[in-house]
């Protein structure tokens, strides 16, 4: 078979070059035009400086300091009260234990954000699984709290104290129980080599053929039991506390209402930015949106920031549910009184505006 047969029967008499490329020039038939797909776009990622990688670094080595020692107080002083303890300050104890784990393996994401992952695959699963642990349990125990609350004040439920108390032990038991079996898809994550990135980095990897499947489940999943229907809860559960709180003539209820609001907002701020901007991201990836390499790279760097951002959260909680409460400082003062740090300390009388419990609370 000669070049003219196999360039086909039209153009089989063409001899000069010049006339075949002004035959397929013209010949719209014989033109084959390629459209291409934006959402197969490599995306080359950003260059991010040294510095900020060192910021980052300097962010989680805080937040260890910060809420590894605040945490473990807290653990101390309730502890050491363990037979006049409250439902909600068992409540606090487990959440305490929460962000004691999450804080402890923060020294971990701060090396890798330097040097990458070098602790290998089994300690890639173990952390992310901690990580994810503390994602449910930790808002999973504010809802608790906040039912307590509401059963307390609103119920007037203080005679009740030894029930609810056993009632909380296995509430607890069953955050833990249920955080661990909706943290078992983070054991998808690999220690794996990236060549986009240059070193060895944690992440999940899902099957090719099912990826996209298992991302979109497991974010709904996240989305709903690990944000909007415990926020809707919460806000439901302290918005009526707030309005019985205001019909109550008590000097106490004003600092109740603080601690209640400071509760809600500090979420509010930690947590809402990663959910909406992971929000963005399945949209995204679902193709929701048109796809472009810049949106990739911006919301890559907003889920990173932000993630960070509800990280901080574990050292707020100490403030929020026990240095803002009175009856934590009254017992942080005997507890100093044991160690022969104080020689004398006052207890206030408690109001009688409210249920005793109220006041006896950390919250």
């Amino acid at each position: 078979m000669n070049e003219a047969m196999m360039i086909g029967p039209n153009i089989s008499n063409l001899i000069d070059l010049t006339d075949f490329f002004n035959y397929a020039s013209n010949d719209s038939e014989n033109i084959t035009e390629f459209i291409v797909d934006e959402s197969t776009l490599f995306c080359s990622p950003i260059p991010i400086a040294d510095a900020v990688n060192i910021s980052f670094c300097v962010i989680y080595v805080i937040i260890f300091l910060v809420a590894v020692p605040g945490n473990l107080l807290v653990g101390c002083v309730i502890g050491s009260n363990r037979r006049s303890l409250s439902s909600s300050d068992v409540y606090l104890f487990n959440l305490m234990l929460a962000d004691t784990l999450l804080a402890l393996i923060l020294p971990f994401s701060a090396v890798s954000v330097l040097h990458g992952w070098v602790f290998g695959d089994f300690m890639c699963k173990l952390v992310s699984l901690v990580k994810e642990i503390n994602f449910y349990t930790s808002i999973l125990f504010l809802v608790c709290i906040s039912v307590d609350r509401y059963m307390l004040i609103v119920r007037a439920m203080e005679s009740q104290k030894a029930q609810r108390r056993k009632c909380s032990g296995v509430a607890c038991a069953a955050v833990w129980f249920f955080g661990g079996v909706l943290s078992l898809p983070s054991l998808y994550h690999e220690a794996y080599f990236s060549k986009t990135a240059n070193q060895t980095i944690c992440e999940e990897r899902f099957e090719v053929d099912s990826a996209d499947e298992w991302r979109f489940t497991t974010r709904i999943m996240r989305h709903l039991l690990g944000f909007i229907l415990p926020l809707v809860v919460m806000l439901t559960c302290y918005s009526v506390t707030v309005a019985r709180l205001l019909r109550t003539r008590c000097f106490q209820k004003q600092r109740a209402m603080k601690v209640i609001v400071a509760v809600v907002v500090a979420f509010l701020l930690c947590w809402t930015p990663f959910h909406v901007t992971t929000m963005v991201d399945t949209l995204l990836r679902a193709k929701a949106f048109q796809f472009s390499c810049s949106m990739r790279t911006s919301v890559d760097v907003a889920m990173f920031a932000t993630q960070n951002l509800g990280l901080v959260h574990c050292c707020v909680n100490p403030v929020l549910y026990a240095f803002m409460g009175e009856k934590f400082r009254k017992r942080f003062m005997q507890l100093l009184q044991r160690k022969q740090v104080l020689d004398r300390f006052s207890i206030s009388r408690s109001s009688r505006s409210l249920p005793s419990e109220v006041t006896s609370s950390f919250l």
